[in-house]
């Protein structure tokens, strides 16, 4: 599972420009806050950041949560070197009472996920996250969230430049976001969880995408004292928020 953790970063890396740019940043202000975090890992996908966390914080528990049953089989074999410092779950963010579950972390840190939400999912969502953290907790959302109609011009600068990137990155062989699902059904204990990821997300279209003045505005809506960023590259941004 590991080899396709790998294959992710590199698939995603076409799509984020700086990726681990936007990772390092993230670890960077989560060190700030402490040496020992409870740490939520937000739509894990595979594990990409619970593995950083994991390998950059030795005192740092984590847990992962995600829907897609095909990326937590992934994250639960690319993560299971850490033991019990890591726990991998099922979870669907859209049901209401999902944070239940939980006693509370430190920090929830999430990337390239939440605009699969709709704006009242995502305000929800925030909400509950925000019942997560003691005071002084953080969020960390990294995410592309594209400029609209007030911005033409940047919004153009900024198609292009992901299309010249995932040129660069498909050219060297990196796979595109089908064909890296493609290669994980290849593995048999995968396979079998296809048909099973097919009809979780049947009835999920694509959702508007909300800008960064909509994600600002739901944080503070949702209880937390502090919102900002801490990173932005073209229309990719690294959202910081505080409880």
């Amino acid at each position: 599972m590991k080899r396709l953790l790998q294959l992710w970063d590199e698939q995603q890396s076409a799509y984020v420009a700086h990726r681990e740019n936007r990772f390092q940043v993230m670890l960077d202000v989560l060190r700030a806050s402490g040496e020992r975090p409870r740490v939520l890992d937000l739509a894990c996908g595979p594990g990409a950041i619970s593995r950083r966390v994991l390998e950059a914080f030795p005192g740092a528990q984590v847990t992962a949560v995600d829907y897609d049953p095909i990326l937590l089989g992934v994250a639960a074999g690319a993560l299971e070197e850490f033991g019990e410092r890591v726990r991998v779950l099922d979870v669907d963010l859209i049901t209401p009472d999902w944070a239940g579950q939980f006693d509370g972390f430190d920090a929830v840190l999430t990337s390239t996920a939440l605009h699969w939400l709709s704006p009242d999912q995502l305000l929800a969502v925030y909400r509950s996250v925000a019942g997560l953290l003691p005071p002084g907790g953080i969020l960390l959302n990294a995410d592309h969230l594209r400029f609209d109609d007030r911005s033409p011009a940047l919004r153009d600068l900024s198609a292009r430049h992901d299309e010249d990137t995932q040129r660069a990155a498909f050219e060297a062989g990196a796979l595109d976001y089908a064909a890296w699902y493609a290669e994980a059904a290849r593995e048999p204990e995968l396979a079998a969880l296809v048909p099973v990821r097919e009809e979780r997300f049947a009835d999920r279209p694509p959702q508007p995408l909300a800008p960064l003045e909509f994600h600002l505005a739901a944080l503070r809506a949702a209880g937390f004292t502090e919102a900002g960023t801490v990173w932005q590259y073209l229309d990719d941004y690294v959202v910081y928020a505080r409880r």
